[in-house]
């Protein structure tokens, strides 16, 4: 059955800093080459930490220099909430990001899988779940059936800087049917920060991508295997860009789409 076509790919050179959009990339099983390429470490947190913690990542921006492979990362240009510019292999990358954040941090590039330790989370774990998901009094948790395991130990997958799962995909019936619910809300990609965004026709069911849930998709030559739909937080209502914060956003995909949007 045809689904759609593809409207816009994403890539994400810096983990919760605003990415780049592509005309075209190459994917295999680590996703796009170089998403997520690096991400910051909180040095007093002492973890691995993106924008559900540290909001004002949004305020950066990071695009590659050159072309990324699965194996190498080049070094990337970040753009500081001041319009200032660093590269990733400047020696004082971390001054200026710490500075710019009012924190220290460091920022790494992704390391190998065995490198456990520079994955652990914090002592303490994830901690309440709740204000990161965005929860209200009397609101469930979401099921987490089908998520990684190893995230409640390691900040992400490891050998990766992903939340869960290395490609993200959303379509615009998605957008279309919450946008029905919270007409004022602005319901863009960019909320969302996909990978692959699909155009589908206005007789798509809302919430499309749950119904992909095991299944296989295929993308020209490449099929996808498609994991659990996604499970939302409070970065979907932070200030990014020309988008401002908006709390009820999140409010209407809990309430509309039971905590998820894409797959």
């Amino acid at each position: 059955m045809r689904i759609g076509t593809i409207q816009s790919l994403w890539r994400y050179p810096v983990k919760s800093m605003l990415g780049e959009q592509l005309s075209s990339t190459s994917l295999g099983v680590p996703g796009f080459p170089g998403d997520r390429g690096y991400a910051i470490r909180d040095e007093r947190a002492g973890e691995i930490r993106g924008a559900k913690n540290i909001p004002q990542l949004f305020q950066f921006s990071a695009r590659y220099l050159a072309t990324p492979s699965d194996t190498h990362i080049p070094p990337a240009e970040i753009t500081l909430p001041d319009q200032t510019t660093v590269q990733t292999d400047d020696p004082t990358i971390h001054a200026q990001i710490s500075q710019a954040l009012g924190r220290e941090v460091t920022i790494w590039p992704r390391q190998s899988k065995e490198n456990t330790d520079h994955y652990l989370r914090a002592p303490g774990g994830l901690g309440d779940l709740r204000p990161i998901l965005g929860l209200e009094e009397g609101e469930p948790l979401p099921s987490f059936e089908g998520i990684p395991t190893e995230i409640f130990q390691y900040v992400a997958p490891l050998g990766t800087y992903f939340d869960a799962y290395p490609i993200h995909l959303l379509t615009t019936a998605s957008l279309r049917g919450l946008a029905s619910h919270y007409p004022e809300g602005a319901f863009v990609p960019e909320r969302f920060r996909p990978n692959i965004v699909i155009a589908t026709d206005d007789n798509s069911t809302p919430d499309l991508e749950a119904s992909w849930k095991g299944k296989v998709l295929r993308l020209g030559t490449v099929e996808i295997a498609v994991g659990v739909p996604t499970i939302r937080c409070v970065m979907t209502t932070l200030p990014q860009g020309n988008l401002p914060k908006d709390p009820h956003i999140l409010r209407t995909l809990v309430r509309h789409n039971d905590h998820h949007v894409g797959s």
